[in-house]
């Protein structure tokens, strides 16, 4: 429904500060005849029978938070926790409204890397306010197919807060499909090369953001459960069935995303054991060079402390015996190694 800045797992903070935003104000009426509506006259347009008013907006500030609370009647602990910044999926049910927090896991194109957000959405008996911290796509294609299908437009907004739920599990397989893209190619280098440097640093990135997408996705599972099995006054039998839906939905793509991670932790470990094994074939070829070399060396090392009497010192072929002699021996150390695989 709405769009918003870019925020990656490594430059959160260095982000710029987008400016508060309405994306989207309009009101249906038996899911039909969408017009806009300015803010201040939200109150009077939730008061008209059958009526379904929508508004997004992204990035908020207090004043406008304030603005939209006044207008839709909300205290200020509802008004305490959209201001709120969450770091997980969660519910919170305040009777006459229902807050449903959940996170955005999307991958950008550029880099592979994911990025995330945040999503609130506030269902009311004839409302639906939606504010959106960090998303990078818009919503924008989901509210055009329900107007286009006015008769599931008007089962409320519990209805559509379902379907953008919906959205975004659907982005989250998105997100896993592109980061197993982008994981394979690490995955097949490190079962032929090993580790190298710059590898270890992607791969502990990955391994963070990993955890971060577990944590952002898992909880939502609970959350989905929670609105099937738990009576709450804006939400109607029928879609708390859908909501059940949901939540198996979500537990299938956290087992994607374990099975990916599953892949990516056993591709480390294989790659460690390549690099130990480069690291003992290396240490076996220079010990098995040291022996041979330690030959050559204790004989010239003997004959070459220069004493006067020497087992044949002056014999005519003791030169040549001394060099044939080392020659046999290094090279039969050579082919015992080389049979041994050492060389």
């Amino acid at each position: 429904m709405d769009e918003s800045v870019d925020v990656s797992s490594d430059k959160l903070a260095a982000a710029p500060p987008v400016k508060s935003e309405i994306v989207a104000s309009r009101v249906y009426f038996n899911g039909r005849n969408p017009r806009s509506v300015e803010i201040d006259d939200l109150k009077t347009a939730i008061a008209e029978p059958d009526a379904l008013v929508w508004l997004g907006v992204k990035e908020p500030d207090d004043a406008l938070l304030v603005q939209v609370g006044l207008q839709l009647g909300l205290d200020a602990h509802v008004l305490d926790d959209l201001r709120a910044k969450h770091r997980m999926p969660k519910v919170m049910d305040y009777d006459s409204v229902v807050l449903i927090v959940a996170m955005t896991v999307e991958v950008r194109a550029s880099d592979g890397l994911p990025a995330f957000g945040e999503t609130q959405m506030l269902i009311g008996p004839n409302f639906l306010l939606t504010v959106r911290r960090g998303a990078l796509a818009p919503h924008t294609e989901l509210r055009r197919r329900l107007e286009s299908m006015p008769d599931r437009l008007a089962r409320g907004s519990d209805f559509v807060a379902a379907e953008l739920l919906d959205l975004l599990i659907d982005r989250y397989n998105l997100a896993n499909d592109m980061f197993e893209k982008t994981i394979e190619p690490m995955e097949q280098t490190m079962l032929l090369r090993g580790l190298e440097k710059l590898k270890v640093r992607r791969l502990y990135q990955l391994r963070r953001d990993f955890h971060k997408m577990h944590n952002a996705i898992s909880p939502l599972g609970e959350v989905c459960r929670r609105l099937a099995h738990i009576e709450m006054a804006p939400i109607d039998a029928q879609t708390r069935a859908q909501f059940g839906e949901l939540s198996d939905r979500v537990s299938r793509v956290d087992r994607l995303l374990d099975n990916l991670g599953d892949g990516l932790t056993f591709a480390f470990e294989a790659g460690m054991l390549i690099e130990q094994a480069k690291q003992t074939e290396t240490t076996r070829r220079l010990a098995a060079w040291a022996a041979i070399l330690a030959v050559p060396t204790a004989i010239a090392g003997i004959y070459g402390m220069n004493f006067e009497y020497m087992p044949e010192l002056k014999w005519k072929y003791g030169y040549l015996l001394v060099v044939g002699g080392m020659g046999v021996i290094c090279g039969t150390l050579y082919y015992r190694f080389r049979k041994a695989k050492w060389l």
